[in-house]
Formats: C-alpha cells, structure tokens, sequence
C-alpha cells in the first residue's frame, strides 16, 4: 500500500508542475500579446486599458528591467506595480513620432522551472517594429523573468530582458499590415 501512496504521490507532483507550467506559459504569451501593437484583444479601448490588463499579470512587488549594456540605459529598473505602469504609460502614453503601427512578438527556446509556488521562465524573443516612416526593425531579447502563484493564479514576479540584437530591416519589409486588430472580435 505505501508503494502505490508513494507513486500516487510522486504523479500528483509531476501533474502539479505540468499544471503550473502550462499556467506560466499561457500568463507570459498574454503578456506578449497585450503588448503588440496593433492590440489584438477586442474591446480595448485604448493604452490605459491595455496597461490595466497587463498590470493584471503582475504582483504588487515585482520588477521590470533592461539588463545588459544596451538595455540598461533604455530601459532601466522599475520595482513595484506603480514603477511598473509608469513604464508603461511612457511607453505607450507619450505619442512619438514616427508611430509605432506594428509589432509583434514571437517566443522561443522555451525553459521553465517550477519549484513549488515559485518558478523562473526564459525564452528568447524577437519582435519586427514598422513605424510610420516607412523604417522597421527586427529585436530579439533573451528574457529571464520569474513568477510566484498568488491564491489559485501564477503571476510575473520579475520580468528581465536583455538584447540580443536590433536590425534594420529594408524599406516596404511589411507591405500589408492592419491598422486594427478584429482577429478576436466576436
């Protein structure tokens, strides 16, 4: 009998990081997806929204940071929900010129660890930006972020990113683009 006890066990463990795995895995693409641009989630009504559902994704107490000697000084530290939003809100609140009409991210070489409620993710990530101006450019980052589950939900703990390189890409890379997203539209 102790034997089955033990296997038993040892399954709802491995069940257990199977579950939160998948749970981290599906809380980082959210967090990618809210922050493409055109938004694909139907209804925002504009970048305060699309930061309130981000904000979501997070603890009160976590970090977002730029690490490395290109990121660091573009985009610093910010600790706390508060620091946080504030990134964001100058990420998207300040209208630049050239406009950003498109990005989008795509995750790869997934690795997540998941030690009890705690867990770290890395992925790598690259991200074609088109601005008004016709220019457009390729990043890729490497991401090092980590999570913690609150109640019944996983959270971002740390979001920390690092260049891996930035490229310009030609002129009319993207000729076809929307200026909207309806994809997930009723």
């Amino acid at each position: 009998m102790a034997a089955l006890e033990e296997a038993v066990a040892g399954l709802v463990r491995r069940v257990e990081v199977l579950e939160a795995e998948a749970e981290i895995r599906r809380v980082q693409a959210r967090y990618m997806f809210l922050c493409d641009t055109p938004c694909p989630e139907f209804g925002i009504d504009g970048d305060d929204e699309r930061i309130d559902l981000i904000m979501e994704l997070y603890t009160e107490d976590a970090v977002w940071e730029g690490v490395g000697e290109y990121y660091d000084g573009q985009f610093g530290r910010a600790e706390g929900t508060a620091a946080i939003r504030a990134h964001f809100q100058r990420f998207w609140g300040e209208k630049k010129d050239p406009e950003l009409l498109l990005n989008a991210h795509y995750l790869t070489s997934e690795q997540i660890h998941v030690d009890g409620d705690e867990a770290t993710g890395q992925w790598i990530h690259m991200q074609p930006w088109l601005f008004s101006d016709g220019k457009a450019l390729l990043r890729s980052s490497r991401l090092n972020n980590a999570f913690r589950r609150v109640g019944d939900t996983w959270r971002i703990t740390r979001t920390r990113t690092e260049n891996v390189f930035i490229a310009p890409l030609p002129e009319g890379w993207a000729s076809d683009y929307p200026s909207a997203s309806v994809l997930m539209k009723p």
